[in-house]
């Protein structure tokens, strides 16, 4: 598997953070050993946040994000500063850069960082150009209480200490989440349901599928696929039932009612609750929809920027299963990509999809988020299954 076969939602996100200038570009070069990010002395070069795909040696495939400066200044500056703040979100492992003694705004940012509890590593670069480089060490020594790297990303002097502080600040439990968990093992029979409609992209299967399918034949599981309307005569060719049956959440309800007793059931959203939030306060949330009436309001944000169509699950189907069971006067509003709002408190309920253009990071940060503010959120596929009366009755990890 190529390093760009890797879905890079997958891959550690190390955002590269600092003022204009402050050789930000610089040190992405120094550590791909690339001209990966365009490099210029005019201040602001950067403008939104650029997501580099490359391999680092000792720690594989990542994506480095080159950020706007965060002291960037008038309307476009700002605007900059608040896509930098996105980029915040997604990231595993920050690294600060510090080029000047006035470090104030880059230990504002090492704070919020800490206090999202993303490693930080702070980097004095230019050590070649500055004289002060000890006084800025001694000032985020005291703050901070960590050592900082210093560096010459010109000269790549340090570099490799860089390299070796990412390794060692990796996330625990980064890449630890399986999709599938302890659900199935080598020789478990696993049947895939996957209707190919019109929102199905023509000539390949979706991002959820094609992950969870890897997973299942790297376990050595023995995989059969099939679309709903053949779900029987798949079922018919197993010589017991299959241990598992993963579906796609829009036939929840079909395909529970024609599993075999002993087959476990679940989707591919349910999975996704797990592997990149927070199952358990996607299923508790949930209850949330009893409580909705037509007077409420509803968020449901999707990670693609697709153009919708017939039967969009997010614009149309799901709407129209909330608005069933509530009323017509059901207000849901619908958000994609990175639109999020701060300000959570008119939603009585938020409704994210499975996220698979996400990494962990980011949809866990939106989790926080509402849970701050006190709003229930859930998923897609906890949604069907809750709608459906079979939240339940289903296999959750």
């Amino acid at each position: 598997m190529g390093l760009y076969d890797t879905p890079r939602a997958n891959q550690l996100h190390i955002g590269i953070f600092g003022k204009r200038n402050s050789g930000k570009s610089t040190l992405i070069n120094a550590l791909t050993g690339h001209n990966t990010a365009l490099v210029s002395d005019v201040a602001g070069t950067t403008t939104d946040p650029v997501y580099k795909t490359i391999e680092i040696y000792g720690i594989g495939p990542c994506v480095l994000i080159d950020t706007a400066g965060f002291d960037d200044s008038g309307y476009l500056g700002q605007m900059r500063v608040e896509k930098t703040r996105v980029a915040m979100d997604k990231t595993d492992v920050a690294l600060i850069v510090c080029s000047e003694e006035d470090i104030t705004q880059e230990l504002e940012w090492a704070k919020e960082f800490k206090a999202r509890k993303a490693p930080v590593i702070m980097v004095i670069n230019k050590i070649d150009q500055i004289r002060n480089t000890d006084k800025i060490r001694n000032k985020i020594f005291e703050a901070l209480k960590v050592e900082p790297v210093k560096i010459s990303a010109i000269s790549k002097a340090g570099i490799e200490k860089v390299r070796e502080e990412i390794i060692r600040n990796l996330p625990e439990d980064f890449d630890a989440k399986s999709i599938t968990g302890d659900l199935v093992g080598e020789g478990d029979t696993v049947l895939l349901v996957m209707p190919q409609d019109i929102q199905a992209p023509k000539g390949r299967l979706i991002l959820p599928q094609v992950q969870t399918l890897r997973e299942l034949l790297d376990k050595k599981c023995i995989v059969l696929s099939c679309t709903s309307d053949k779900l029987e005569e798949a079922l018919a060719s197993f010589a017991k039932p299959p241990k598992l049956i993963i579906t796609d959440s829009q036939v929840f309800q079909l395909v529970y009612d024609k599993k075999p007793e002993q087959s476990m059931l679940t989707s591919f959203s349910v999975l996704y609750a797990s592997h990149k939030g927070d199952i358990d306060y996607f299923v508790t949330s949930a209850e949330a929809i009893n409580k909705l009436t037509e007077n409420s309001k509803v968020l449901i944000t999707e990670a693609c920027t697709h153009v919708p169509l017939t039967e969009d699950i997010g614009r149309e189907k799901l709407p129209r299963m909330l608005k069933k069971k509530v009323g017509e006067g059901l207000t849901i509003v619908n958000v994609s990509g990175n639109d999020f709002p701060k300000d959570l408190s008119e939603y009585d309920l938020i409704i994210q999809c499975g996220a698979c253009m996400f990494n962990r990071k980011y949809v866990m940060n939106r989790v926080e988020k509402a849970k701050k503010q006190n709003i229930p959120m859930t998923n897609y596929g906890v949604t069907i299954a809750y709608l459906t009366d079979i939240l339940d009755k289903i296999t959750l990890i």
